[in-house]
């Protein structure tokens, strides 16, 4: 595939770029650490006994954590081509 000014297979070399450092993001991710909390820090809710010897080291109520999953975050991407096109979306 032509790539003007790029060498063959440059395209393809950014592409397993983004996803192998997307792959190190969500391993590097950890989850909760430490002494469960009895009660929810969000709203103060109890924490049942069940979710905190399932999770070690939770720290929210089922229903805080789920507001929490479900909220969008947005998160700034990589522009590798720094193509015109590329910036304005």
């Amino acid at each position: 595939m032509a790539g003007g000014w790029t060498r063959d297979g440059a395209v393809n070399d950014q592409i397993e770029a983004s996803i192998t450092e997307e792959l190190e993001r969500l391993r590097a991710r950890t989850g909760p650490e430490g002494e469960s909390a009895e009660v929810c820090v969000d709203c103060g809710e109890p924490i049942p006994e069940a979710r905190r010897a399932a999770l070690p080291g939770v720290k929210l109520c089922i229903d805080c954590q789920q507001e929490r999953d479900t909220a969008f975050r947005a998160r700034p991407g990589i522009n590798r081509r720094g193509s015109k096109d590329s910036q304005l979306k």
